[in-house]
């Protein structure tokens, strides 16, 4: 059986995509590309931006590497100057940056003990780097429209008894790509966010021991794990002329992970049932 042919969705447009140098960002910059985008491609990390740069390069799409940190307006403001000095358009952007090190996602625990710092630094990348995208991009987008998809997470969607931080900033990803949508809807740009829950990235390898990995696979009701490319595709389609009639949305891409009854809840209600038979 032949694989279908693949869809021509973005040729003659051009995406930048924040947080490109590996993971989720990457597999959005390649799946943009072959599509026939020519592609941005913004990372804090120099090296890894001109690794996708070359990989989109190779698809025969026109390729920019950018080194900015998305927290800080200048780098930003100047990310949008040059892919409209070496492109001359915006028709997509993709806030998908965020901080998901040891020194800043690895200490967002216990709140009573989160310090300050690590709220902030969450906060102003995950959260003012949205903001910031949709600031220099609406402008430039203005003249004829554009899709703007950015990285949510269940995170928002439910409680946990860690990364309260990180989780309040995806949440304020939501309200946030809400607000866009309704400002800018009628110059033709759109705003959506997709929420994954757990993606089998090199970070979430890195971060998380064979025990958690398997406790994340007990949460989802799809035997499949979500893979970067997953992610990836549903980017696509939200930035594509498919989901033309498609704005202010959430959608949740994670395996069925919040469509059921979490375990936290299942536990308490359990321990209540056995209170009451004692």
């Amino acid at each position: 059986m032949t694989a279908p042919p693949v869809a021509r969705r973005f040729v003659g447009r051009v995406a930048l995509i924040t947080g490109a140098g590996s993971g989720v960002g990457r597999a959005t910059a390649l799946r943009l590309a072959v599509e026939g985008a020519d592609v941005a491609v913004l990372d804090i990390r120099p090296d890894r931006a001109e690794e996708t740069a070359a990989l989109v390069a190779e698809t025969g799409a026109g390729a920019l590497a950018i080194t900015a940190d998305v927290s800080e307006e200048s780098d930003v403001a100047g990310a949008v100057a040059k892919v409209m000095a070496r492109f001359g358009r915006l028709d997509v952007l993709h806030n998908n940056a965020a901080t998901l090190g040891p020194d800043v996602f690895g200490r967002d625990l216990d709140l009573v003990d989160l310090e300050v710092e690590t709220w902030d630094r969450t906060m102003a990348v995950n959260a003012r780097g949205v903001m910031l995208g949709c600031k220099h991009a609406v402008p430039v987008m203005r003249a004829g429209g554009g899709a703007i998809v950015n990285t949510s997470s269940v995170s928002a969607l439910v409680g946990d008894d860690i990364r309260a931080a990180y989780g309040s900033s995806k949440a304020a990803i939501v309200a946030f790509t809400r607000y866009v949508a309704t400002m800018y809807g009628a110059d033709g740009i759109r705003c959506n966010a997709v929420a994954p829950a757990l993606v089998l990235t090199a970070v979430a390898f890195e971060q998380l021991s064979e025990r958690l990995l398997k406790q994340k696979a007990a949460e989802r009701v799809l035997p499949e794990a979500t893979k970067p490319e997953d992610i990836a595709a549903v980017v696509a389609f939200l930035a594509s002329d498919d989901a033309r009639c498609v704005t202010g949305q959430l959608l949740v891409a994670d395996g069925g992970t919040v469509a059921h009854r979490p375990d936290h809840a299942m536990r308490a209600w359990e321990a209540s049932l056995r209170e009451e038979m004692s």
